[in-house]
């Protein structure tokens, strides 16, 4: 019994992280028809002056590469406008779903946040900036 309940518990979690509550980012920063741009606040994690936030990129079709949709694990600076990629997760299949595969971390390169951009839409939700 107790290992019934030990797959359920683990098929409650992955069907969790599937139905995420991904929040479409405005229109005017999403890239022209070919991919959506989401991020789900829930995830917003704050530790001092700094704070994360997973966004998620669909893409309409992909003959490049085998995964039509990735996750990134984003870090701003609340207190600088700059951000930073911790993780990259690709999939097989459009919103998160499918095979999965890690992808690149980039380790302590910051950016600039330009304004009217996507990231600074990002950084402004994670950082509860209005």
């Amino acid at each position: 019994m107790k290992g019934l309940a030990f797959i359920f518990l683990l098929i409650l979690l992955d069907a969790g992280s599937v139905y995420a509550r991904w929040e479409a980012l405005d229109k005017q920063y999403q890239p022209t028809g070919l991919e959506t741009l989401y991020f789900d606040p829930k995830t917003i994690r704050h530790e001092g002056t700094r704070a994360t936030l997973w966004q998620l990129t669909d893409l309409k079709w992909n003959s490049t590469t085998r995964f039509l949709s990735f996750k990134s694990h984003k870090e701003f600076d609340c207190e600088q406008p700059r951000v930073r990629v911790l993780q990259v997760i690709e999939f097989s299949r459009h919103m998160g779903t499918g095979r999965s595969a890690a992808g690149y971390i980039e380790n302590g390169n910051w950016q600039w946040v330009e304004e009217r951009s996507v990231n600074h839409t990002l950084w402004k939700a994670a950082c509860g900036k209005r």
